[in-house]
């Protein structure tokens, strides 16, 4: 692959994911505190996220697989976002800010796939070339929460008394302009399929892989994906106004640890899926999901800090040790036929139906464990998605019957 393509393509997932990461962890902290929100209304902001996942495939299908260049339609995508992300700074009131985030998903969700579009179409052996691109991403998401708590200090006490958390949508804004522009000088990525060929809504959801479900085995691994979402959805919602809450330090560098974690354990599961096959790798990615909610349950902001590090670090096995494991399972039962219908089939039911009640059921529990204003039960609050993780873990282990699925190393 060309350098400079290389270098194009690395920046554009360097950028894309510095977005997402330079506001999504941090606005569990900021809505509380600036807008004086409740739980479920957190649950709602952060819901969007699935509610983008889910109109994203129409978006892809229906438009930039069809119509326009991929890389035109990134940029016009990330350009609206950086309006959109510009209207939520400013935003006073939860009411005001709600369709400005909702607009902001469902502009933004789809550019993860056009991404991906734009890089595949300019490699010549993805399965070589697109991990070292890729890995700009996780760097990109990395580094946002470096410079929100070490550079500027917006989400230390002060900073959040002050509203400085604001600032994030800001450095958002600018980055999704300048991503938008540079979108427009990437290589040319022109429609996958014809204006006239026949598209249908069963292609574009990826509901011809639902055929699959007939297989004993799929169908618990495919209701268990969608039920360990609830508890990811704690993750995500409640992680960092949790750490916010209990006065850690430097909240949203502390979690970018878990994208460090997320790249280390990427390496080491082709060596651990080999060595013990796929039922006993998901199993420790579940285990790893009710350690990692115990450890929050009962660490603190001083002696016990170490226990949230260490919950933190679990990300990269709670990530990649069920979903990677995950595609790879789905990509070998689905057979040539069917692989990208059912991975989007997968997406779907899990970013899309999964943490969707997941982020529902995770503000509800929130707001039952209010103690006062900014005060809340934490202990019982992180509990419940250690139980639930658990309760599935065990059900996948009792009813998922083990079978051999090699890994394919890319």
């Amino acid at each position: 692959m060309n350098k400079f393509i290389q270098f194009q393509l690395s920046l554009l997932m360097f950028l894309e994911f510095f977005i997402w990461g330079g506001w999504f962890v941090t606005m569990g902290i900021y809505l509380p505190n600036s807008l004086n929100t409740s739980g479920g209304e957190i649950a709602m902001a952060y819901s969007t996220q699935s509610w983008g996942a889910i109109i994203a495939p129409f978006i892809i299908g229906l438009i930039a697989d069809r119509f326009f260049n991929a890389e035109r339609i990134l940029g016009v995508l990330h350009l609206i976002g950086a309006v959109l992300m510009y209207q939520m700074a400013n935003a006073t009131d939860f009411s005001v800010f709600y369709p400005y985030v909702l607009g902001y998903m469902i502009a933004y969700m789809p550019t993860l796939a056009l991404v991906n579009s734009v890089s595949f179409n300019q490699m010549t052996d993805p399965a070589k070339q697109f991990s070292f691109v890729r890995v700009f991403g996780t760097i990109g998401w990395i580094i946002a929460g470096l410079v929100i708590s070490y550079v500027f200090h917006w989400d230390s006490t002060e900073g959040v008394a002050n509203g400085m958390l604001k600032n994030t949508f800001l450095m958002t804004a600018i980055a999704s302009a300048i991503l938008g522009i540079f979108s427009f000088t990437l290589p040319k990525t022109p429609p996958k399929v014809g204006k006239d060929q026949k598209v249908t809504i069963s292609d574009i959801l990826g509901l011809d892989a639902i055929k699959l479900l007939k297989d004993k085995n799929f169908l618990i691994f495919f209701l268990a994906s969608i039920l360990i979402c609830i508890p990811l959805a704690f993750y995500y919602q409640h992680a960092g106004q949790f750490l916010g809450e209990i006065g850690v330090a430097n909240p949203a560098a502390k979690m970018t640890i878990g994208q460090i974690s997320e790249v280390l354990f990427m390496l080491l599961l082709p060596f651990f899926f080999k060595k013990f096959g796929f039922k006993k790798t998901i199993l420790v990615g579940m285990l790893a999901w009710t350690v990692r909610y115990l450890l929050f349950a009962y660490g603190n902001s001083g002696e016990l800090a170490f226990m949230l590090i260490v919950g933190i670090a679990l990300h990269g096995i709670c990530y990649d040790f069920f979903f990677v494991s995950g595609q790879i399972y789905t990509d070998s039962k689905a057979g040539a036929k069917f692989k990208s219908a059912a991975q989007g089939l997968i997406t779907l039911a899990t970013y899309g139906l999964g943490m969707l009640i997941g982020f529902y059921v995770a503000g509800k529990i929130t707001d039952t464990n209010l103690i006062s204003e900014g005060q809340h039960n934490w202990n019982s609050i992180w509990i419940f998605p250690a139980i639930f993780a658990a309760a599935v873990m065990i059900l996948f282990a009792v009813f998922f019957k083990n079978e051999k699925i090699e890994y394919k190393e890319s």
